[in-house]
């Protein structure tokens, strides 16, 4: 029985790979292709308490040092550049290599008027960049209210 669809005789690897090739939107950088060019943003957990608002984004593989944390005009600004580079020699095998890693992201979230920008904590623990805005005292409670699909 023949087959309804032709193939080279590249092999299935081949045809993968140039599928993969022609169907990827290069101008698209929204976070799947982002993600498939070997990079990717970190993820963000939001939870708004009666008194906070925390964040939670998970940024493993990073010192404390590494992020820049920081409010302008009620938007919250997360980022972060790290360069490596490793060198390795051995005279003796005439053998030398030498690697070298950047990357960088960088988060906006934009927060209510009711944030007390002057209380904020920030700390990084297992791989886990922790940020605990307080709310101002008195301020009125976010309404919630639930949208009827139709």
């Amino acid at each position: 029985m023949d087959s309804l669809v032709k193939r080279s005789g590249l092999g299935p690897v081949a045809n993968t790979i140039f599928d993969d090739l022609v169907s990827r939107d290069l101008f698209d950088w929204s976070d799947k292709n982002f993600s498939s060019l070997g990079s990717s943003l970190p993820s963000v957990n939001l939870k708004e308490t009666d008194k906070k608002i925390e964040v939670e984004l998970a940024a493993p593989g990073l010192r404390k040092e590494d992020f820049k944390v920081e409010i302008n005009n009620n938007m919250l600004f997360i980022s972060s550049e790290k360069e490596e580079e490793k060198e390795e020699k051995r005279k003796k095998d005439n053998y030398y290599r030498k690697e070298f890693n950047y990357q960088s992201f960088c988060r906006s979230f934009s927060l209510p008027d009711y944030v007390d920008e002057n209380k904020i904590n920030a700390n990084y623990k297992d791989g886990i960049l922790h940020i605990e805005i307080a709310k101002k005292e008195g301020s009125p409670k976010p309404v919630s209210k639930t949208i009827p699909i139709k």
